[in-house]
């Protein structure tokens, strides 16, 4: 049903967006463009991702966890590469649910995060469409001259870690749907995670200094350590049999009959934001001291090898995964 009070894109600027704005690089949101001084020592990296209702959230979604969200899966790709995010800019499609109390959501959850995260509005756009509401955020941050991690640095030899949990992204959309039978306390904090996962900003030092490659768990387990197998030229294992689970997941998971079919759904599913990387074995107990000082679980999960591509093993022997991961066709 359309929103009847929807206010125009002028004052959805002035009212909701401009009190989220840098206080200088910014320009106000009166300009057409953000002007950032240069920072000496330092590269500029940026990502971009996009939200559509109905895609990446569903029409019943809070706008404010649907904000919070946008922010946080492009902070944990600036995590992935070991920068510090400082802005961001952002592009709104409303649609004609979208009206002032909704906007104003969309707004209180990127505030709140801002004063979570340390980030600030650069700039933007705003408009209506008569289809699915959208969103598209490009995130900026600053990492110290030639020290982006990319996904082209694993080398044979080296380990593959992940941090916190899989399959969390996977079960928290299912039980947003309404698809799991769990108690109320575990159906509650996968649906927690599925809408405000939490990027990795905390390791991402520890990744600047440590990993060889790395990557944020968007797509799912499986196909972003491919994507580093490919951008690197080596092979990856991936062991399913020690994959981290979250209490909620591994009730789930106690209650499977197939258990390597229900490892590859978990390892498959997508939206955990965690940082999967490689690093070489001598660093692997700097690395659990570093997660231990800030309560990061850490998990060894597979090698990199001289093959090609990745290979999953599950009970000791190569399986081959029916689906990977998540793409948009």
């Amino acid at each position: 049903m359309p929103a009847l009070d929807v206010a125009g894109e002028f004052e959805t600027i002035e009212r909701l967006l401009r009190p989220l704005a840098h206080p200088e690089w910014a320009r106000g949101l009166m300009d057409d463009v953000a002007v950032l001084p240069s920072r000496p020592g330092h590269d500029l990296v940026l990502t971009k991702d996009a939200m559509v209702e109905g895609v990446h959230f569903l029409p019943d979604d809070p706008l404010d966890t649907v904000a919070r969200k946008l922010l946080r899966v492009n902070l944990s790709d600036l995590a992935a590469k070991g920068a510090e995010p400082f802005g961001y800019l952002l592009s709104c499609f409303w649609s004609e649910r979208c009206g002032w109390p909704e906007r104003e959501a969309f707004a209180a959850g990127l505030a709140e995060d801002q004063a979570r995260f340390g980030v600030a509005l650069m700039g933007g756009d705003t408009v209506r469409t008569p289809g699915p509401a959208g969103f598209s955020l490009t995130a900026l941050g600053w990492v110290s001259a030639g020290g982006a991690v990319s996904r082209a640095g694993a080398q044979v030899g080296d380990l593959v870690f992940v941090t916190g949990a899989i399959g969390d992204g996977l079960l928290g959309l299912r039980a947003a749907r309404g698809e799991l039978s769990l108690d109320e306390v575990r159906l509650a904090a996968l649906i927690d995670h599925y809408r405000t996962p939490t990027p990795r900003l905390d390791f991402a030092p520890a990744i600047r200094e440590f990993a060889t490659a790395s990557v944020d768990v968007s797509d799912g387990l499986a196909a972003d350590l491919a994507h580093i197998a490919r951008a690197s030229g080596v092979g990856v294992t991936l062991n399913l049999n020690v994959l981290p689970l979250s209490a909620a997941a591994q009730a789930w998971f106690d209650d499977r009959v197939d258990a390597q079919l229900s490892l590859e759904d978990l390892a498959s599913g997508g939206d955990d934001y965690e940082i999967a990387f490689t690093a070489h074995p001598r660093h692997e107990e700097a690395l659990r001291r570093e997660a231990d000082r800030r309560l990061v679980r850490l998990t060894r999960i597979g090698e990199v090898t001289s093959g090609a591509g990745l290979t999953a093993i599950h009970d000791g022997r190569p399986i081959e995964m029916a689906r990977r991961g998540w793409t948009h066709g």
